[in-house]
């Protein structure tokens, strides 16, 4: 029988020969035809692949490694995070639309 293959993104990479990934999917609800997304995130063994965080990952089936793991790394490939550069020196960020609201309505 054929091993699955899935695509994911690595969320951590804090233990020493795991990391957790997040497998996305998409599909289409059966009554209210819109397209919905789902993920889960599991543990993954990485014995000979090094992979960082927000790195794409392919992960395939094997037989239980431990008592959470049932997939390897296959293969990964690096993907650059979209918050890597830092804002520039002396700008602040955009208030959020909460502390907006809090803001005014303490005011009355």
């Amino acid at each position: 029988m054929r091993k699955r293959t899935l695509q994911g993104v690595v969320v951590s990479d804090k233990q020493a020969k795991t990391v957790v990934v997040r497998v996305d999917r998409r599909f289409t609800h059966p009554i209210y035809k819109k397209t919905i997304r789902r993920s889960r995130t599991t543990t993954r063994t990485t014995r000979t692949i090094s992979s960082s965080r927000a790195t794409i990952v392919w992960i395939e089936e094997s037989k239980p490694i431990s008592k959470l793991k049932r997939w390897t790394v296959v293969r990964g490939n690096t993907r650059n995070p979209p918050e890597q550069n830092p804002p520039a020196a002396g700008r602040k960020s955009p208030p959020s639309l909460k502390t907006f609201k809090r803001k005014s309505l303490r005011a009355r």
